[in-house]
């Protein structure tokens, strides 16, 4: 039978660098001050078409536009959301 030791290395050696460098470097989505579309919807979960349509308007407080990409700042829309009844 194969030591733990062995067994790790064997699985590590399976993941690319890269993908061993965004493994190590990742930040979790409650760590996050800014959230993609996607991370917003699992975060929150709330899909993504409501989250389109409540971070559509150009002057939304809680939206972070770079570029194209819209951004979500997680603090000003958790608040947001706390204070809605339904949405």
């Amino acid at each position: 039978m194969k030591d733990l030791q062995t067994i790790q290395v064997a699985e590590v050696s399976k993941i690319s660098d890269k993908e061993a460098i965004n493994v190590r470097n990742e930040v979790p989505i409650a760590d996050k001050a800014l959230l993609t579309l996607e991370e917003a919807a699992k975060y929150f979960n709330i899909g993504m078409p409501k989250i389109r349509e409540l971070t559509a308007d150009d002057h939304c407080p809680y939206v972070l536009w770079n570029g194209s990409k819209r951004l979500i700042k997680r603090k000003p829309f958790e608040e947001y959301l706390y204070r809605q009844y339904s949405i």
